[in-house]
């Protein structure tokens, strides 16, 4: 009985893929924005490794780096979302996986990279989750071990976007936008006060982050347009 609960509660626990559902909607064609700005940020560079994070815990950083995978993927990339916020994950809720093994295993070396991967059903996407919560996940990103571990999938992936811990709260995402071609940094409108944003770009600019953008998320539209800009 406790099974069949809890099967009937995860898919509420998922947050909206709204470029697989809905890929016609203000929304999608937002997130397809985003991709086209990407591709064009860094022309003198091709773009494989994307940092998506926030400033503050809240801001839809997690749903943005699962829709722009899924633009990514509908455009015909080949597409590795991982999780890399190992304190709090959720990206397995997003696309309502179980979280039994994951990025943690990998840099531990307990398994391999290919026993981590879930497929999903959305065409051209895979998802590594953040695997079982580690004593020490600041330590794990700035390993040789995640080094080794991007460089082995960026010659499977077109794109490889990571999920990554808010800035002001943990150093984890400083160190990963290091090690990444470009970070997006999510802004939540009217909800993040705008010196936490300040010290966040600061952080990003000390780890000598490529910052490719801000994304303003959860901006209301006027009046006459009921849907949400992101």
């Amino acid at each position: 009985m406790q099974l069949n609960k809890k099967k009937k509660q995860q898919p509420t626990l998922a947050r909206k893929l709204i470029a697989s559902s809905n890929p016609k909607s203000i929304i999608t064609e937002q997130f397809r924005t985003i991709r086209t700005n990407i591709q064009f940020s860094m022309p003198d560079q091709e773009i494989k490794t994307i940092l998506v994070t926030s400033s503050i815990p809240g801001e839809g950083k997690t749903t943005n780096a699962a829709n722009l995978g899924v633009v990514f993927a509908q455009d015909g990339k080949r597409v590795l979302i991982v999780d890399a916020d190992m304190r709090k994950p959720t990206m397995h809720h997003t696309f309502n996986l179980f979280n039994v093994v994951g990025l943690s295993n990998i840099l531990t070396k307990q398994v391999d990279i290919q026993s981590a991967i879930h497929h999903t059903d959305i065409d051209n996407i895979d998802i590594i989750a953040s695997g079982p919560i580690p004593p020490n996940p600041s330590e794990l990103l700035s390993s040789k071990n995640l080094d080794s571990f991007i460089n082995e999938v960026i010659h499977e992936y077109e794109i490889i976007i990571f999920d990554a811990p808010p800035l002001l709260s943990v150093t984890d995402a400083q160190i990963l936008s290091n090690k990444c071609d470009g970070t997006l940094l999510i802004v939540k409108s009217g909800y993040v006060d705008k010196t936490d944003v300040i010290k966040a770009k600061a952080s990003l600019e000390a780890a000598h982050a490529k910052i490719l953008g801000v994304v303003l998320n959860n901006y209301k539209m006027p009046k006459t347009n009921n849907y949400y800009y992101y």
